[in-house]
């Protein structure tokens, strides 16, 4: 990159500081006041942004503008409109209203709504969110925007963010009242932790599964896996290398924080980490990091993977979710030297552990996916189980809140760490380690949430946790309301020991991944939902949606035709990857398998003909290898088929995703098993697709 980081970073973005200098003042503080302060945006405003955001773009080579926003099929949609308006004259000029800016009309009728609307109706709206700035892409100005129906349901996952950030702020700052605090700017907090693969764009063109799935459907583990631990933090292949920087500068001009990066644990897998932000601007930054992946890997002969498993036998790839809050930009996370005696935060922290406890079902949901069911309990991945990993010094201060020893708790200092060489630095150990199985860990000043899937939209597992944490945060304030001084303390402590007491079995700081703990779980009450056709149902307990409703944040209509679009998309992708098997079963593996076993044939027929006393024993055992998978294989193709068709033409959506799961996935898991075993029997001429070791291992 030829220009300095810090002259390109958010060159691309209508940011505060592009705004101060563009916007009248006038018009500038108003539109802080909005983004800022709630207040309601004027029609007169909005038309001056509106020309100097177009003004802007126009000089930074954009023509069009467009609505981006994220409907509910999980990645973002825009529709290009061009700036130009004709005039009589025969010339253009260049326009751009405020009414354009804060209101268009996409067709919403082809996008998933799960029965809030008909289909042949096609009116729908997206509303201007001025929180998260504009933004230019391929030479559109993108305006991020609310998607909602004709009736004014949310139709995306950005509307019940939004309604979640500022139901928590008004939670937190409650709160915050009682400890004699003024009205802050409370702000959920949230960095993504994106990994993802990269492979050759001539390995994926080979394989219709990645194709049409993102996923390898069949592939005999490579030769060489992860066992050796190398490629963690290793050094980067030039390749991977070239691509991570372009991918570096554009996110960068985007605004997009994006600070670490490096190989993950399996080959040819990556991560990119940014600096958290307000959760709204995180999210959608997440969302572009993501197209941006998948856009520029072509640049350089690659094609970026954001399955949850794309490979079967290596890790998957995750979204770890760090959330956090903050009041006036200060953590209000932080333990202080002394948590015990900090109030403020074994409150915060309560109602965080009830929150999970209390809706743990809910947020193993908003992980639900065809893909996540492969990732999660793989021995790389939280398991299917919510937890909480609180650490040892938080774990201690639960323990003796609870068995009321409290008096007896000696708060852990912190500690030096010298390695026994002089000429390294000592320094001081964190107050708590990492538990990498646990589904929802304390990390020190925030909280990360480690089920979310690569491919997923991070929006509905925030919307899920803010509201959550609001009804914790809510119930406290209401049994606290008119308390002051010692009275209040001595109710406070009396409150979070009860909530801990009744809460703590989420609480749980060991091994996530043993067969132990998943007695344990069960023992303790918590909820184990290991597919997605498990999850889903929860969505409709008249508990989850009265918290919703409590709140605003989604009425029972839109949370209903969320279960809907969910079910519907999770049969679609089996129904994709069950049609997707069988025709690279009947089409590529058993004509390539036939061709190797009548190859095998006829050499051993050549060879008996030469040399009739020859022990052909290995011969034949190949042949009979072949000739007995070909009628595993066949039989259970044809099984696939037969069920598959039964379970398609299901018509309750629910006992459709029932059957997908418990009856045809398995089938194609027994399918795969003996594709599988064959791949390392037939030679390598006469396999018709690339191996692992070949989509792995790259230049």
């Amino acid at each position: 990159m030829s220009e300095n980081v810090s002259e390109i970073y958010g060159s691309l973005v209508f940011n505060e500081h592009v705004m101060a200098e563009r916007l009248p003042s006038v018009t500038y503080k108003a539109l802080m006041r909005t983004i800022q302060g709630g207040e309601p945006l004027d029609i007169e405003v909005a038309n001056v942004v509106a020309h100097s955001m177009k003004e802007w773009a126009i000089e930074k080579g954009a023509t069009h503008y467009t609505h981006w926003f994220q409907p509910l099929t999980g990645i973002t949609s825009e529709k290009h409109d061009s700036f130009l308006d004709p005039i009589a004259d025969g010339r253009a000029l260049m326009r751009f209203s405020g009414k354009e800016l804060i209101k268009s009309e996409p067709d919403a009728s082809s996008f998933p709504n799960g029965g809030l609307r008909a289909t042949f109706e096609a009116r729908g709206y997206t509303a201007w969110d001025p929180t998260s700035f504009a933004f230019i892409k391929d030479e559109v100005l993108c305006i991020p925007t609310a998607f909602c129906s004709y009736t004014g349901e949310a139709l995306d996952e950005k509307t019940p963010l939004l309604r979640s950030c500022l139901v928590i702020e008004q939670q937190v700052n409650r709160v915050l009242a009682l400890f004699g605090e003024v009205e802050q700017r409370i702000d959920v907090t949230v960095g993504c932790e994106q990994e993802y693969f990269l492979i050759s764009e001539e390995s994926y063109r080979q394989r219709l599964d990645l194709m049409l799935t993102n996923r390898t459907l069949f592939g005999y583990a490579p030769c060489k896996g992860q066992e050796l631990e190398e490629h963690y933090f290793g050094a980067i292949r030039p390749t991977v290398n070239e691509f991570m920087k372009e991918l570096d500068d554009e996110l960068w001009k985007l605004g997009i924080p994006a600070k670490t990066k490096h190989n993950e644990v399996a080959p040819a897998q990556h991560e990119l980490a940014p600096i958290f932000e307000q959760a709204n601007r995180a999210i959608d930054h997440n969302l572009l990091t993501m197209e941006k992946m998948r856009m520029l890997a072509s640049h350089h002969g690659l094609v970026c993977l954001q399955h949850e498993k794309p490979f079967k036998g290596i890790n998957g790839s995750g979204k770890h979710d760090n959330w956090s809050l903050s009041a006036n930009g200060k953590n209000l996370l932080e333990p202080g030297d002394n948590p015990i005696e900090n109030l403020r935060f074994l409150v915060l922290l309560t109602c965080i552990i009830e929150a999970v406890d209390e809706y743990q079902e809910l947020l193993r949901m908003s992980v639900a996916s065809a893909g996540n069911d492969h990732r999660l309990g793989a021995q790389e991945a939280p398991p299917a189980i919510v937890s909480i990993y609180l650490g040892e010094e938080l774990s201690a201060i639960v323990d003796a809140l609870v068995n009321d020893h409290e008096s007896e708790y000696a708060s852990a200092h912190k500690v030096a760490m010298d390695l026994g060489v002089s000429t390294l630095p000592a320094f001081l150990k964190d107050n708590t380690d990492r538990n990498r199985t646990s589904p929802f860990a304390f990390t020190g000043n925030k909280f990360e949430f480690r089920m979310p899937g690569s491919s997923c939209n991070p929006s509905e597992a925030n919307t899920i946790l803010n509201t959550a944490v609001a009804k914790g945060l809510k119930s406290f304030a209401d049994a606290m309301q008119g308390l002051e001084g010692e009275p209040f303390e001595r109710e406070a402590i009396a409150w979070i020991k009860k909530t801990l007491r009744d809460h703590e079995r989420i609480i749980f700081d060991g091994n996530g991944y043993s067969a132990e703990w998943e007695a344990e779980a069960a023992r303790r009450g918590l909820a184990n939902k290991r597919t997605t056709a498990d999850a889903l149902p929860c969505l409709l307990d008249r508990k989850n949606i009265d918290l919703f409703e409590e709140f605003g944040v989604l009425n029972e209509n839109e949370i209903r035709s969320r279960y809907e679009v969910k079910l519907e998309k999770y049969n679609k992708l089996i129904n994709i990857e069950a049609r997707v098997m069988k025709r690279m079963v009947r089409l590529l593996y058993l004509p390539a398998i036939a061709s190797y076993a009548a190859e095998v044939a006829e050499n051993l027929w050549k060879v008996k003909a030469v040399l009739p006393e020859s022990d052909l024993t290995p011969q034949e055992t190949i042949l009979r290898k072949l000739t007995e998978g070909v009628k595993a294989i066949n039989g259970l193709l044809v099984e696939l088929d037969e069920t598959h068709h039964e379970v398609r033409a299901i018509p309750d959506q629910q006992e459709c995703a029932n059957q997908n799961a418990n009856r045809v996935v398995p089938i194609m898991e027994k399918l795969r098993a003996e594709v599988d075993n064959l791949e390392i029997v037939v030679s390598a001429k006469h396999w018709p697709v690339p191996s692992y070791n070949e989509i792995l291992f790259y230049d």
